[in-house]
């Protein structure tokens, strides 16, 4: 009995420790977002900021270009998610349902793709840049940022497609559908999972991007997590502000996560073990 009882009490165990572990830093930077400085310098530990300000937040909203910023990273980042998405759709489709030379090697080369550090490219995409006149501009970031998620949003929606039963493609076409049709109609709709999953992995990653937006992009051109190392006074770092504005970085991303977990963790877990 106490052995059952141990074996059912040490995995939750296991299981606190760990989300305290990994909450614990998100909970600070949120409640120092709302201290007093005089909290935030204090040798003595403040953990809950009881007479809280907003002060810091107006800080980082009245930081200079803001808004410029949020545009620059809604734009790179929307507009890499929906490109990988259009590409990812059609090549996963061709790579699971077409037989065509060297369609192994392409499946090798995806994996390949998605297991090489992409800041190796980031000098030839700073020189491929700077000689198309192309610097301190969204069309390069997006396209890289685009590079970056897409070979893992073929290998995911692959295995959604492979999954979907030939019978209801050749069951559609029989019914009057061209190819065409039968993908849009039967095929697509059951890829809703994968797209939010692959969808999700694609805005985090977009989103939190540094190394390349620094050195492609200046001034007007820099994206929301470039901004955040901005926080400097004469006294070393706004540490109220920083953290404010990291924490409305991290409100979009979570707030994407809360609308599509229940699909994305389901259609993560389908796209990689079926195909």
């Amino acid at each position: 009995m106490r052995r059952s009882l141990f074996g059912r009490t040490w995995p939750n165990v296991i299981a606190v420790v760990l989300f305290v572990f990994f909450i614990f830093p998100v909970y600070w930077m949120v409640a120092t977002s709302f201290k007093q400085d005089r909290d935030i310098i204090s040798k003595t530990p403040v953990f809950l900021p009881l007479d809280g300000t907003l002060d810091h937040f107006t800080t980082a909203v009245d930081a200079p270009n803001f808004w410029t910023y949020v545009a620059n990273s809604v734009t790179a980042t929307v507009g890499a998610v929906l490109l990988s998405l259009v590409i990812a759709t059609l090549a996963s489709f061709a790579i699971a349902r077409m037989k065509f030379r060297g369609r192994k090697a392409f499946v090798l080369v995806v994996m390949i793709a998605q297991m090489a550090p992409w800041e190796v490219m980031t000098i030839a995409v700073y020189m491929i840049s700077r000689d198309n006149g192309m610097l301190n501009s969204l069309v390069p970031l997006t396209f890289f940022y685009m590079m970056m998620v897409l070979p893992f949003t073929i290998w995911t929606l692959r295995g959604f497609i492979a999954a979907v039963p030939k019978e209801l493609e050749e069951s559609a076409m029989v019914d009057g559908c061209t190819r065409t049709q039968a993908f849009v109609k039967v095929i697509f709709p059951l890829l809703a999972p994968g797209l939010m999953s692959t969808s999700l992995f694609g805005f985090i990653t977009a989103w939190n991007e540094f190394p390349l937006v620094l050195i492609l992009n200046k001034e007007e051109g820099k994206t929301l997590p470039l901004w955040l190392s901005s926080f400097k006074t004469a006294f070393g770092n706004d540490w109220g502000a920083t953290m404010a504005a990291s924490t409305m970085f991290a409100i979009p991303v979570l707030i994407l996560f809360i609308f599509l977990q229940r699909k994305a963790v389901g259609g993560l877990t389908d796209g990689a073990v079926k195909g």
